[in-house]
């Protein structure tokens, strides 16, 4: 495992957490530090909301991409950061995954 790539990903995906319109995004990840999410609280019509707008996990040499829901896609952001493009999954865009990769 790639520990440089991990610490593409954290700071890549730092940039999509912090205060929103209406709330806070918030960028979690698992106790071994493979799967990360973007944890997105706030109000909408008065109500409070939670939602998750990315959901990443890293695999071997991939980054495996389950959701994005942003209008700067996370690949845009990574390719940008110096992640080959071959290196990233869209698993959310019907992009085949590997049989290796849970």
């Amino acid at each position: 495992m790639d520990n440089a790539l991990k610490d593409q990903i954290i700071q890549v995906m730092n940039t999509y957490a912090g205060d929103a319109l209406n709330g806070k995004s918030y960028l979690l990840q698992d106790q071994d530090g493979y799967h990360f999410t973007i944890l997105d609280i706030g109000k909408f019509n008065k109500q409070r909301v939670a939602g998750v707008s990315l959901v990443v996990m890293l695999e071997d040499d991939f980054i495996v991409i389950e959701r994005d829901q942003n209008e700067y896609p996370l690949v845009d952001a990574l390719v940008e950061a110096g992640v080959p493009r071959e290196q990233i999954i869209l698993a959310y865009k019907g992009e085949e995954v590997p049989e290796a990769v849970p």
